[in-house]
């Protein structure tokens, strides 16, 4: 199946560079970069079902937050009552 996109040009440049860095100079490689791309979009946006220690992600993702678990619950309780 053949897809058509107008990227910016210096997007299309770099990524053409990625692509023939990953899998040579040879036929298809901005095929295989693109469906690459695409998966890993989806993957990232897609809300299906989750797989893996779900403990381990919510771990990897709080750990970049300077707070302690008590504030946390209190801003968590003031953002979910403003929601309502």
């Amino acid at each position: 199946m053949a897809l058509r996109v107008n990227v910016d040009e210096e997007l299309e440049n770099k990524f053409r560079e990625a692509a023939m860095r990953k899998f040579g100079f040879t036929k298809g490689a901005l095929s295989q970069a693109a469906e690459e791309a695409i998966r890993l979009w989806l993957a990232s946006t897609s809300r299906g079902k989750f797989e893996g220690d779900p403990v381990e992600a919510i771990d990897g993702i709080l750990s970049s937050i300077k707070m302690d678990s008590v504030k946390m619950q209190h801003l968590a309780s003031k953002l979910w009552s403003k929601s309502r």
